[in-house]
This record gives structure tokens, sequence and C-alpha cells, in this order.
């Protein structure tokens, strides 16, 4: 994974529909990648080697027949992705025209150190064996440890190389890699998007229906205060008269009313 990350800091790209042939210009991390392939895809003299027979060992001995069948079938899918695909799709297959300058320094420095580990450990693993809690007595070089892991690699490779020379295997073509990622930087933004639509037409269908709303009640109030409102119109004076001598009898009524 180091070398993919050099890969991509000088070519921008870690995409295999767009690289092939970096062996070329970038030997070292051609090299580095290797080292790592093998190492994670448990070959011996390689640490992965060392951990994953110790792992598979003890999960047989436990009596986990399911558990051991899958942790080897992840093996072997292990080996298929970062094993062979990538390393091969990345620095060999079909040249992609791509001439790239090598890795800086301090990333060879740091794969290099990596490699240096994958091999050290997979030859000496003592010291690694030596930081679990629990004492181990476990010897990952047997015959049965080394001949049954190289069975299931070559099988592995085997089967690549029949899928790629028969043409069977998937093409390496250019496509969306969708990772989490995707959900704020697409997903998000667009359902933020709907709803921000959503809730402008909705505000405007308030704002409309307010509006009508404030220009009938203007409308009516203008009709009856308006200049031309009924109460802005002029009463006869006898109207008026009228309507006091009105008033009056009502409240002489009242007054009586009360004394009585």
């Amino acid at each position: 994974f180091m070398s993919v990350g050099a890969v991509l800091y000088r070519t921008g790209t870690s995409k295999a529909s767009e690289l092939g042939g970096l062996y070329r210009t970038m030997p070292l991390t051609a090299v580095f990648c290797l080292i790592g392939a093998a190492s994670i895809s448990a070959f011996p003299l390689f640490s992965g080697f060392v951990t994953k027979s110790l792992i598979l060992d003890e999960t047989a001995k436990a009596h986990y027949p399911v558990i051991w069948a899958a942790l080897v079938f992840a093996s072997a899918g292990v080996l298929s992705h970062s094993g062979i695909k990538i390393p091969f799709f990345t620095f060999f297959a079909h040249d992609s025209g791509k001439r790239p300058a090598e890795a800086p320094r301090h990333m060879l420095l740091a794969m290099g150190l990596t490699a240096f580990l994958c091999v050290f450990i997979g030859v000496y693993p003592d010291p690694l064996y030596a930081l679990l809690p629990y004492e181990v007595d476990f010897h990952p070089y047997t015959m049965g440890h080394v001949v049954g892991q190289l069975q299931l690699l070559c099988f592995a490779l085997l089967a690549f190389a029949v899928l790629m020379r028969t043409g069977i295997h998937p093409p390496e073509i250019r496509a969306v890699n969708l990772d989490t990622d995707w959900t704020y930087r697409r997903f998000g933004p667009s359902v933020i998007g709907l709803a921000a639509v959503g809730l402008g037409k909705l505000l405007s269908g308030w704002t409309a229906i307010g509006t009508r709303g404030y220009d009938r009640l203007v409308a009516r109030l203008y009709h009856s205060t308006g200049p031309e409102g009924r109460f802005a119109q002029t009463w006869p004076t006898g109207a008026m008269v009228l309507w006091i001598a009105i008033l009056l009898g009502i409240t002489l009524i009242l007054n009586f009313a009360t004394l009585g």
C-alpha cells in the first residue's frame, strides 16, 4: 500500500486501468511492492507466513473447522487481490506509456525499512512471538506448514495465469470506484440541495398566500375607510339630528326604568 501511495504521488492516479509498465522507471518501488505482496500473501520466509501459520494452526487445534476454512478462503482472496493484481497491473501488465520518476527518497526509505522488517520477521520470528502475552511454542517452518501454504499459493497463481491467458479474467476498464467519501461528497450535497429546493418552494408558496391575504385585507380596509368608503361619506344634518333624538329617547327610557 505504501508502494501504491508512491505511484499515486508520482502519477496522480492509483487506478489499474490507467497504470502498467511502471517497473521501467520505478524499479525500487516495484521491488518493495513485490516484497509487500509476498508478505501479505504469506509466502514462506516473509512475515505474513509466520503469523498466518500460527493463526491457522491454533484455529485447527481449537476445532473450529468453519472458521479455519473461512480463513483459508480469505487468504486466497488476499493473494488474488493484493498479492497478484496490485503489483501485476501497476508495474507490469500492459504498458500505459507513463514514465514517472522514482519515488522520493523519504518514501523509498520508509518502504525499504518496512520491506526489511517483512523479511527479517519472516526469517527470524522469535522477537515477534516474544511480544505476545503468552509463551509461544510454535515452529512455523515445518514440512506441513510450508508445503500446505505453497500448494495454496501455487494453485492461486496458476488459476490467475489461466484466467489471464484464456481471457476469462475481467478486464481492467475505466470505472468510478465508490467509497464512503461519496456520501459526503455527492450524496450529502444532493440531499441538502433537494431539501433546499423543496423548502424554498414551500416558503415561496406560504409567502404568496400571505401576500394575497394581506392585499385583500388592505383592499377591504381601504374600501371601508378610504376616501370613498362608508365611514368617509358625508352624512345629512337631518339624519344626524334623527340619530341624536333616538339616542336621547333611549337614554330617557332607561332612566325612567331605573327610577321605577
